[in-house]
């Protein structure tokens, strides 16, 4: 199978201040122990995509919210979008790049290019809102390529999967009720955004886990749950906002996964996309904070996705 691996070198240049563990050099640990593994070869390399358009961004986010986000693009130094969101002079770009890197990997797969994705970028997308930043996220990297997908080439069922310890409020805000999609996903709660979890939209499948839960636990609600689901659903596209910050070497989250509870719930999530959609899965990168477990656990990852 083809695996492509995008990311964008104005991904790097968005940065909120040497203290903020969101940094640029979470790129640098990724690649550095994809090159170390011997992965990076077997990979189709990409690192030249285009800015998202103001369109497909209008898919998932108010226009009111853009034209605010664009106005608040500092000329030097930071400005702050929240108590945990800056920007600087770059921000901008990154965020229109990593969407735009999401929305390539969508039209790759989707026009046989490549059989599935992994994009590393950066500002992370599942927390952004329709009509605000929020959580480190600008756009909604996920939400804005599940619409595009639906829009540019018809699909009636789209599946996304959200691995990340945080909720991925935004994404759910986004696209909650929508009868194309259905986004399963488990996070640590109570914690941030602590948001209310209680009676979900038909097409969202929430599941809580109280802190120190470890992977023996998420593997059981992967099989029980999320596969059955997702058979009985029959995606046609499979997306991952895949956080890697519930590694029990992560300091933002308080859950025990480890390298091989990601490898493990990449393989079942490829098996899905093998038997419905035709193994497209594009997968995107949320969290994970802590730079060497999140190196190795994109590592095993892609080992997954690729099949090596």
């Amino acid at each position: 199978m083809t695996t492509l691996y995008i990311t964008h070198p104005a991904c790097r240049l968005h940065e909120m201040g040497s203290w903020h563990p969101e940094s640029p050099q979470r790129l640098d640990a990724i690649s550095d122990q994809l090159l170390a593994s011997g992965i990076m070869p077997h990979l189709d390399t990409r690192d030249d995509v285009p800015r998202v358009t103001r369109e497909a961004a209008l898919r998932v986010h108010t226009a009111a919210y853009l034209d605010e986000l664009a106005g608040r693009i500092p000329r030097e130094g930071y400005a702050s979008i929240d108590p945990d969101t800056m920007v600087n002079p770059h921000s901008l770009e990154a965020a229109e790049r990593a969407a735009g890197a999401v929305v390539a990997a969508v039209d790759a797969v989707m026009t046989g290019d490549a059989e599935n994705a992994f994009c590393a970028v950066r500002p992370p997308g599942h927390h952004a809102c329709p009509d605000k930043a929020m959580g480190f996220c600008l756009l909604g990297n996920v939400a804005i390529a599940a619409r595009h997908a639906i829009a540019q080439y018809g699909l009636t069922r789209v599946a996304i999967i959200d691995f990340d310890v945080h909720h991925g409020n935004g994404t759910e805000a986004a696209l909650a009720g929508d009868p194309h999609v259905l986004m399963c996903s488990f996070y640590q709660h109570p914690f941030f955004p602590f948001r209310e979890i209680e009676h979900p939209a038909d097409n969202m499948d929430n599941t809580p886990f109280a802190a120190y839960t470890d992977g023996a636990a998420v593997r059981q609600l992967v099989a029980q749950d999320w596969v059955p689901r997702l058979d009985a659903f029959k995606p046609e596209l499979i997306l991952i906002s895949a956080g890697f910050d519930a590694h029990r070497e992560d300091d933002l989250g308080q859950m025990k996964l480890v390298e091989s509870d990601y490898a493990w719930m990449t393989e079942q999530i490829v098996a899905v996309a093998a038997r419905h959609a035709q193994g497209r899965v594009v997968s995107c990168l949320e969290g994970g904070y802590n730079l060497s477990a999140l190196g190795r656990s994109v590592t095993a990852h892609l080992r997954a996705l690729a099949g090596l």
